[in-house]
């Protein structure tokens, strides 16, 4: 066993545990943190396939700026014990069922692919790099970049210019 499958383990043993932890958390708060360290552990396996903007971009994105969204939502509702809806036995008996159900779906539609003879390959080729994401941008995709963010740069001054307070 390789180094590369050991740490493969240890991301997928943090990733699944991570998970559980989010749906088993009472606390909001704390169900977003472990939501946070799914997310690293997802990067770690992009970046052993390397797929390093997808995991620069998960980080980014996902752990910072969306995670953040949701623990300012999260605070702003206040949520109290003597608020929340109390629960009905049946519709945890109902939310289990679904999750059978789903998981028998899961299971059906992975046992008939042909994912057994195909493997990742790790650290190999250079088509997750950036290098070559930047490359494509600036040669093949440089006309619509261009107008990206000229279409970016009118949302931030029409932003400034409706945000901006009238002076009497």
């Amino acid at each position: 066993m390789g180094i590369a499958q050991i740490v493969f383990w240890i991301l997928t043993g943090v990733a699944i545990f991570s998970a559980l932890m989010v749906i088993t958390r009472k606390n909001p708060v704390h169900s977003v943190l472990w939501l946070i360290v799914t997310f690293f552990a997802i990067s770690g396996h992009y970046i052993m396939m390397n797929a390093q903007f997808l995991a620069v971009v998960n980080i980014i994105v996902y752990a910072g700026a969306i995670m953040v969204l949701f623990l300012f939502v999260i605070m702003l509702m206040n949520l109290k014990r003597e608020t929340e809806p109390r629960g009905r036995g049946w519709m945890k008996a109902v939310g289990v069922l679904a999750g059978c159900c789903l998981l028998l779906v899961f299971i059906a539609a992975l046992r008939d692919a042909s994912l057994k003879q195909q493997q990742v390959q790790l650290n190999e080729g250079n088509i997750g790099l950036i290098k070559v994401l930047g490359k494509e941008l600036f040669t093949t995709y440089v006309v619509p970049f261009e107008i990206s963010s000229v279409l970016f740069l009118s949302a931030m001054v029409g932003a400034v210019v409706l945000g901006k307070k009238e002076s009497a």
